[in-house]
């Protein structure tokens, strides 16, 4: 996660902030050129100015590309092939306490900044036009680190004042909000802000699409079993329609080629609704080729073997048929597991015998492949029989956290859109014709056929998780849906498994076996939300702690 350092004792004379001044053309707002003294006075009498302190606002967005150990590692879709890892240990066993839980709690640095622009920009004499726009750029901003916070810990306070405990003394303190009066607070603010947003807005920023796209997974969300166990249609509706205001816009389609879709040359392309803006060669770029590849090609370490797909994931890709493999009529043989897959299993994920960097990458047992399936943990090699590919540059494929790559993270594309608006009128209607034509979308660009017609509700709804499932694979999405469907307790506890290719009888053997110890052991109901961390109740004893914690 990359996070430039806000402001945070804003004293009203001068402060430190950061000059984003580079003129590229994916972001004006990213590198840092150097930091200097702006006083009060100077600083909200130009936009430009002003522009520099918002910037520093959206620089607390968080990102992947930069650690050891996604998000994707703490679901059902990858393990980490190094032991030892948060995933491996925390995780795998649901050992969440205050005083370790992830840490999204900071974010409130980064709110606080919001308040602070949102509260100067008001007062300041600068046109009412470029007020308008950077207000709701400032909100859209705040309302998602509160989505983040929202969907880890559920309620938080919400704040939206400038707090200073120098003048305020321990008035700054605040109790939580209830789940439901945060999620209202974040609708509420995507809904008064998305009019006064560009349909098309500058690279890094957001637009109208942007608001009603986070607007409409935050009703997804709550539509969901987590906070709609009684299943309330009206939920579900309200999601479909903002979602469907979305596609309405006209705004994007569904970039064509899948497989590049998330590299540098096409940052910001036609299915890009919002993304977190990384600049290579700089301390802000991207390392993941470096930490989240395959460890050994050719004989030379390229990375650290970070992200593992799981054979859970592996299985949910269909046949190049359209269908799962589990319908009879797939035509899939466990002895040729890699043959005649949908191509978004290619496109996604290294296997035994796939190419990468022009090498062939080899996971059977016994030739003397360092990249053999390894359930002992004695190195870094893949512990599933895969690799990870999806949204990898080969470019880029140099050991460690390199920072130089420029890719952007994706945190909403428009395929989500669709199948988030397939899913919510599903449960809200039907499968309708308007569900077929959604989720069918997705399925043209993979070149799968599309689902035949006369499914039940229930059918449907398998079809579009398994969809969902694969076409958002390794972009911080599965976490939140297992979280929000309740899947968690079904699909975390116990193992994941592994893919061991051995010679017996002259000819090799595909079998599947249990990942390697630590790989997946137990989920507590409780953990559908995170903990308070223990030095946020220690500084302000009005935060009651979550359930059972």
């Amino acid at each position: 996660m990359i996070n430039i350092e806000i402001i945070r004792n804003y004293s009203g004379k001068c402060l430190l902030i950061c000059l984003f001044l580079t003129q590229l053309s994916c972001s004006k707002f990213l590198e840092v050129e150097s930091r200097e003294q702006v006083s009060d006075a100077t600083l909200w009498q130009t936009t430009g100015n002003a522009d520099l302190f918002l910037n520093n606002v959206y620089s607390g967005l968080p990102g992947p590309f930069n650690t050891y150990d996604p998000g994707e590692n703490f679901t059902d879709n990858a393990m980490n092939g190094v032991n030892g890892t948060a995933s491996r240990t925390l995780y795998a066993n649901s050992v969440y306490t205050p005083s370790n839980t992830p840490n999204v709690w900071n974010l409130y640095n980064s709110i606080r900044a919001a308040n602070l622009f949102i509260s100067k920009a008001t007062a300041s004499p600068l046109a009412d036009d470029w007020k308008k726009l950077r207000l709701a750029e400032a909100r859209f901003v705040r309302a998602y680190y509160y989505t983040l916070l929202w969907t880890n810990h559920g309620g938080v306070p919400i704040i939206t004042d400038v707090l200073n405990q120098s003048e305020q003394d321990d008035e700054i303190f605040r109790a939580r909000n209830t789940a439901e009066e945060t999620y209202q607070f974040i609708v509420s603010e995507c809904a008064a802000i998305a009019n006064d947003l560009p349909l098309t807005a500058e690279a890094g920023r957001a637009s109208k699409g942007a608001a009603l796209t986070l607007q409409g997974f935050c009703e997804l969300y709550q539509a969901s079993a987590l906070y709609n166990p009684s299943n309330d249609k009206a939920k579900w509706l309200q999601a479909a329609k903002t979602n469907k205001q979305v596609i309405d816009l006209a705004a994007y389609t569904l970039f064509p080629n899948y497989e590049t879709m998330l590299l540098e040359a096409n940052n910001n392309n036609s299915e890009v609704i919002f993304a977190k803006q990384y600049l290579g060669g700089t301390s802000l770029g991207a390392g993941k080729e470096g930490l989240y590849g395959p460890w050994i090609v050719g004989g030379i370490q390229f990375a650290y073997g970070g992200v593992n797909p799981t054979q859970e994931l592996v299985d949910e890709y269909a046949m190049a048929n359209g269908l799962p493999i589990s319908d009879p009529a797939s035509g899939y043989d466990p002895q040729k597991p890699y043959v005649n897959r949908e191509k978004r299993f290619y496109q996604s994920v290294i296997y035994d015998g796939a190419l990468w960097l022009d090498k062939e990458m080899v996971m059977k047992q016994g030739v003397g492949s360092r990249n053999a399936t390894d359930l002992s943990n004695t190195n870094e090699a893949t512990n599933t029989g895969y690799y990870l590919k999806k949204g990898l540059d080969p470019k880029y494929a140099v050991n460690g956290d390199h920072k130089l790559s420029s890719a952007n993270f994706v945190i909403f594309r428009f395929a989500e859109v669709l199948l988030s608006y397939a899913e919510a009128q599903n449960e809200a209607i039907g499968p309708d014709v308007s569900v077929y034509e959604a989720i069918n979308a997705v399925r043209k660009r993979a070149e799968l056929p599309a689902l035949k017609a006369g499914l039940t509700q229930a059918q449907m709804r398998t079809a579009i998780q398994r969809e969902r499932r694969v076409e958002l694979a390794f972009e911080e999405k599965r976490w939140y849906d297992l979280m929000r469907l309740k899947l968690a307790e079904k699909n975390l506890n116990g193992t994941v498994h592994a893919m061991v290719i051995e010679q017996t009888g002259g000819k090799w053997v595909y079998k599947i076996v249990p990942a390697p110890e630590g790989a997946r052991a137990f989920f507590a109901n409780k953990n559908y939300v995170f903990p308070i961390p223990q030095n946020a109740i220690d500084r302000n004893s009005k935060l009651t702690q979550n359930p059972n914690y």
